[in-house]
């Protein structure tokens, strides 16, 4: 039997689970997220493997740099990640990477990116279902009007983020 370590993580916007496996961090989720329990079922079975409270390698990297980064000493994250997902879901996460710190972009902004101008919505609930909250900063893209809109770890805490990255809202 594989197995998916898990940790639970003390943030200034509140607690979060990480998992990892030896290839990287698979997910790092609030754990009052809606849906929190479905990932972590979809995580499982995905990686046919048990989810298990222990220690790893990885976690140690992670909490450091998620430290700086809420310091405001870490505008990129290093730590390896394990990303599960369709093809159309990891090239939406991996075009999320690429927003640099301090700067948003809008749904449609991010589709036209990937080549198909129509797939606002698409890229919208690839954005909804990432599993690597902070890492794969889902919380940089926003509605067309401006408004912070979808966040599954509450609008809140896209705010609390934004603020934290210093980036200007229009």
């Amino acid at each position: 039997m594989e197995f998916i370590h898990q940790k639970k993580i003390q943030t200034p916007l509140g607690e979060m689970i990480a998992c990892a496996v030896d290839q990287g961090i698979c997910l790092l989720e609030f754990t009052d997220r809606k849906n929190f329990d479905k990932q972590l079922k979809a995580l499982s079975k995905t990686l046919k493997a048990e989810i298990v409270e222990k220690d790893h390698i990885h976690f140690q990297q992670l909490e450091k740099e998620l430290k700086e980064y809420f310091d405001g000493d870490r505008s990129r994250f290093e730590v390896p990640l394990f990303i599960t997902g369709t093809e159309f879901q990891k090239k939406v996460w991996q075009l999320l990477r690429e927003i640099p710190m301090g700067e948003i972009r809008t749904y449609k902004q991010q589709s036209e990116l990937l080549g198909n101008p129509k797939a606002i919505r698409a890229v919208g609930t690839a954005n909804g279902i990432n599993k690597i909250a902070i890492l794969i900063p889902c919380h940089r893209v926003i509605g067309s009007n401006g408004e912070l809109v979808g966040y599954a770890g509450g609008i809140w805490r896209k705010q609390k983020l934004l603020e934290l990255e210093k980036a200007i809202l229009f």
